[in-house]
């Protein structure tokens, strides 16, 4: 198991770091990336430190669900009716940098498969 540490992410949530919010509420937070791979790009963490996915215990399945519900009000919002995606990077082979879980919503473009 990874250990949650301190991230950017932990810092957003406390209002240490600026960040372009777009959603919050008592499990999750949603900001822009800064750094964007598609017109639309934004990130839903919880609020509870997990590092990555495969962290996820049983007791925190009210709270994956929250997120994933969360990353579909959050894209209804930003106007992405023509569709987006959800992506979840878990460990360094799954393109993670930033060990606090996160889901990404992109969209505001086609979509390509394979992704990566």
């Amino acid at each position: 198991m990874t250990q949650a540490k301190e991230t950017i992410f932990s810092k957003i949530i406390r209002r240490e770091v600026p960040a372009d919010i777009v959603y919050e509420d008592d499990l999750a937070l949603a900001f822009k990336d800064v750094n964007p791979q598609a017109p639309v790009h934004i990130l839903v963490v919880p609020k509870q430190p997990i590092a990555q996915i495969s962290d996820a215990e049983s007791q925190d399945h009210a709270l994956m669900g929250h997120l994933l519900l969360t990353a579909k009000r959050v894209a209804q919002q930003v106007g992405l009716d023509n569709g987006y995606r959800i992506v979840i990077n878990n460990g360094s082979d799954g393109g993670q940098t930033v060990y606090h879980l996160h889901l990404h919503i992109l969209g505001g473009r086609q979509m390509k498969w394979p992704p990566g």
